[in-house]
């Protein structure tokens, strides 16, 4: 985890020893969070609907909205340690829609007739892939570029922080105070000028090259640094940077049935 204060370069926060759980990031939303906080979150916040009209559509009734679909989430996982979503993926309503380990391909992941590997995509993941990017399907489990386990814990914690701070666009954008965004750290990098495919960096030199190019000053340092690092610190002085971009807050594709049901990457046009 990152944080970028007003000025300054980025810094990675301390974390607890043994490293940051889901808990310990939800006690840290549900605190006291000084001014202005922009929150980015590496992941999807809520799961593809548009294109099949649901997001399980055989599973009926379902969630219609992203808020009821985190609070089904957390209901099935309920007894999950750690705020992990296990149990969702293995019940037996649920499991065709995903891709998990050992080639279990679910019946339904690629439900909208999608020939691609990837499984099905949100209206925002299609703006990704308009703008370079290459994502995958928030019902992916499988691989080192799936972001699907990580969407389903985050949320268990959106969910349990029961509107203690809005989630954009799903809820609407206050004057003052904390809101939470969904990133791609893929669009910070290419904001600073590196293409999707070398979006990843492993070394001062380059993280601080990147954040010259959105007007940060560098972190200190030099040699290696891993990429799990270098994005959280770029896309905190991305944020940072793009925080009053009035256009990044109302893409051309964002309908309010979308923000209501699909949510929004930030930074995707």
């Amino acid at each position: 985890m990152a944080v970028c204060e007003a000025d300054g370069p980025p810094r990675l926060a301390e974390a607890p020893r043994g490293g940051w759980s889901r808990g310990d990031i939800l006690h840290l939303l549900r605190g006291e969070l000084a001014g202005d906080t922009l929150i980015g979150l590496d992941l999807g916040i809520s799961l593809p609907f548009v294109d099949c009209g649901a997001y399980f559509p055989s599973a009926v009734p379902g969630p219609t909205d992203a808020k009821g679909l985190w609070a089904l989430v957390d209901e099935v996982c309920a007894a999950d340690p750690h705020l992990a979503a296990s149990s969702f993926v293995d019940d037996a309503d649920f499991a065709p829609y995903f891709r998990r380990h050992g080639g279990r391909e679910g019946a339904q992941f690629r439900c909208d007739g999608a020939t691609h590997g990837r499984g099905r995509f949100r209206v925002t993941e299609r703006a990704q892939e308009r703008m370079g990017c290459k994502p995958y399907s928030n019902f992916n489990l499988v691989g080192a570029a799936q972001v699907g386990k990580a969407s389903l814990t985050g949320m268990r914690v959106l969910h349990r922080l029961a509107g203690r701070i809005p989630v954009w666009p799903i809820d609407p954008v206050p004057a003052r105070g904390p809101v939470i965004v969904e990133i791609y750290t893929a669009i910070a990098a290419m904001a600073a000028g590196r293409p999707a495919a070398r979006a990843k960096m492993r070394s001062h030199q380059d993280l601080n090259h990147a954040l010259a190019c959105i007007g940060s000053p560098p972190v200190t340092g030099n040699g290696s640094l891993d990429d799990h690092r270098t994005d959280a610190l770029l896309a905190a002085a991305w944020l940072r940077s793009v925080a009053d971009d009035a256009w990044l807050w109302h893409p051309a594709g964002l309908t309010r049935a979308i923000a209501r049901t699909e949510g929004w990457t930030f930074g995707a046009f």
